[in-house]
């Protein structure tokens, strides 16, 4: 286990804090048909089911206008978090602008807060962030398991309790996975476990890092080998699966993963592209799918193809998605009493496990599809300072403080396209 200690100075104890957060209408005519004689008088059945009809259509137009707009159902997940614009600009003067950072601030900004861990330390913005805004903090333990990463992260920490005089924080950095949060917290203090930790964060996302490098193979635009590894110590490659696996393998990779319409096409041409030597570089990989999307019509174009095919590779090549539900159940067993976790995922399959494993482990009665849990009104949260939440799950462990997931606000989307898809995900345990 590779491990950094950034400060060493104080004491470290954790506190127990109290909850509070945080048709149309089809006209049926004929048009130069055939015209009776005699009129012929409608039988009664048929004058009932010209009324049902008719009721039918008015009823069906009535519930379409009713649909919410697809403007309203994204509002109505906005967080109401005021957006900070000087520092938003000074994180992006850094080099980096951590993901719905407002947001995040306000969920752990609860009294007693004095531990945190940053699951995806990545180049360490949100966690600087947390540091910042809470002089009162006196642990914090950081997890990477991207080496390139934790060290630029673990010198921007080192910087900041630097100049921030902060002699009472330790800090401590780890290249690690954060499935192994509870073996990293255990060997800095075997107390910590006991008594929990006040707040956990996790940020899903790929950081602009690895993307913007494409020797790492996680870029769609960029050129390089078919890699796609988080750890560069682990073995498996987008290489191996696509010119090794299975087909039937690869299918479901494309077909689960990615949740491509496409899959079949795609799997049935690099099947093919297996007899002429394989694919081992993203630039032949995108030019298969650009071809393949043509030919069929695609869903959004070939770019949006090819950004799904990727992600469907990455989650295979990290076992991405069995990770984050074993971690996600092994830090609320790390939480205090009043500790929050907050994830933030970007595609439908993490936020999905975020969701379901959320109701699971805050022991609520009905289906883990969210029915017939119990949903209260926050109305301790009504301020603007505040994140506007409208409802929350109460569990027998814990409560859910976000029945729906919050996503960025608009002045967020406009300065960052790459935020977009982000869903922040709030839980508190008992």
């Amino acid at each position: 286990m590779a491990g950094t200690r950034v400060c060493l100075h104080g004491a470290a104890f954790l506190h127990h804090h109290e909850t509070h957060l945080f048709l149309p209408c089809l006209r049926l005519h004929t048009s130069g048909g055939f015209q009776l004689r005699r009129s012929v008088p409608a039988s009664p059945s048929a004058e009932r089911r010209h009324g049902n009809l008719k009721a039918a259509s008015e009823k069906s137009v009535l519930s379409l206008s009713r649909l919410p707009s697809p403007e309203y159902l994204k509002r109505r997940t906005r967080s109401g978090v005021e957006f900070d614009l000087d520092l938003y600009r000074r994180y992006a003067a850094a080099g980096h602008v951590p993901v719905m950072f407002c947001e995040v601030l306000e969920a752990f900004r609860i009294p007693g807060f004095r531990s945190f861990v940053d699951c995806t330390l990545g180049a360490a913005g949100h966690s600087s962030a947390i540091i910042e805004d809470h002089k009162e903090l006196e642990l914090f333990v950081g997890l990477d398991m991207d080496p390139l990463a934790h060290d630029r992260a673990h010198t921007r920490i080192e910087a900041l309790l630097r100049d921030g005089c902060r002699k009472e924080l330790k800090a401590y950095t780890h290249v690690k996975n954060f499935k192994y949060i509870k073996t990293v917290l255990g060997s800095i203090d075997e107390n910590i476990l006991r008594k929990g930790v006040d707040g956990i964060f996790m940020d899903l996302g790929i950081s602009s890092m690895q993307i913007d490098h494409s020797e790492r193979g996680f870029s769609v635009l960029g050129d390089g080998p078919l890699d796609m590894r988080m750890d560069p110590q682990a073995t498996l490659t987008a290489d191996d699966i696509l010119n090794s696996w299975p087909e039937a393998e690869v299918g479901r990779i494309l077909r689960d993963y990615g949740e491509e319409s496409n899959w079949w096409f795609l799997k049935e041409k690099i099947m093919k592209a297996r007899k002429k030597g394989g694919l081992h570089s993203t630039r032949e990989l995108v030019d298969l799918v650009r071809k393949t999307s043509a030919k069929s019509g695609g869903r959004q174009g070939w770019i949006k193809t090819a950004t799904r095919v990727f992600q469907a590779l990455r989650i295979a090549v990290n076992d991405e998605l069995q990770t984050l539900q074993n971690a996600l159940y092994a830090c609320f067993d790390c939480l205090s009493s009043g500790g929050r976790l907050a994830v933030i995922s970007f595609h439908s399959l993490e936020d999905r496990i975020v969701k379901k494993t959320f109701l699971d482990v805050i022991e609520i009665e009905g289906e883990a599809d969210g029915e017939g849990y119990t949903s209260q009104k926050n109305d301790e949260f009504g301020t603007e300072a505040q994140i506007q939440l409208k409802q929350r799950v109460v569990g027998r462990t814990g409560t859910i403080l976000t029945k729906r997931p919050l996503t960025p606000s608009e002045d967020e989307e406009k300065l960052n396209s790459r935020c977009r898809s982000a869903k922040l995900r709030v839980i508190q345990k008992h």
